[in-house]
């Protein structure tokens, strides 16, 4: 008896899920997953760059890395590294970068270090901003990375941002 009530529960509780409209898609274009990261290569560099609104990320989080959360603020996160996946390391780089709205609208973004990880122990380098945007819209991230004794490298990625 026990059986047949929970089959009968699961079966109304996966049903009362249909007929609902979808959710509306995150800055990834899939509603509720990781935000999408746009990947550029030089040598043995890697620049891996990815675009969320603030309002995802967890309350901690923001108040690490000293942002707002908010669903019209949008935080790109640049990270540089050298060596094979798996064993890349941290690398200090000069990172600049620009957001262009589908209106044309060109903004420069303010890129700043963040450092994780204990300071006797390797840390992670990663460079953050934040940019403001009318939402829904689609914004064209272009970042430009120069590391220590490497060769510039460009990266151009675009994301489409909803209300949340």
């Amino acid at each position: 008896m026990r059986t047949a009530l929970a089959v009968c529960l699961l079966t109304l509780a996966l049903l009362s899920g249909c007929g609902r409209e979808a959710a509306l898609p995150t800055a990834s274009g899939s509603a509720g997953a990781a935000p999408q990261e746009a990947i550029a290569r030089s040598g043995d560099v890697s620049v891996r760059a990815s675009a969320l609104q603030t309002s995802a990320l967890s309350p901690a989080v923001a108040q690490q890395y000293g942002i707002v959360r908010d669903d019209a603020t949008v935080m790109l996160l640049v990270a540089v590294r050298r060596g094979p996946d798996g064993q890349d390391v941290a690398i200090p780089a000069r990172v600049s970068a620009s957001a262009t709205d589908l209106r044309g609208q060109r903004r420069e973004l303010e890129l700043r270090e963040l450092r994780t990880g204990d300071p006797g122990s390797a840390q992670l380098l990663d460079y953050i901003g934040t940019v403001e945007i009318a939402l829904p819209d689609t914004v064209r991230f272009d970042v430009s990375v120069t590391p220590e004794g490497g060769a510039s490298t460009t990266l151009q990625f675009s994301r489409e941002f909803y209300p949340r």
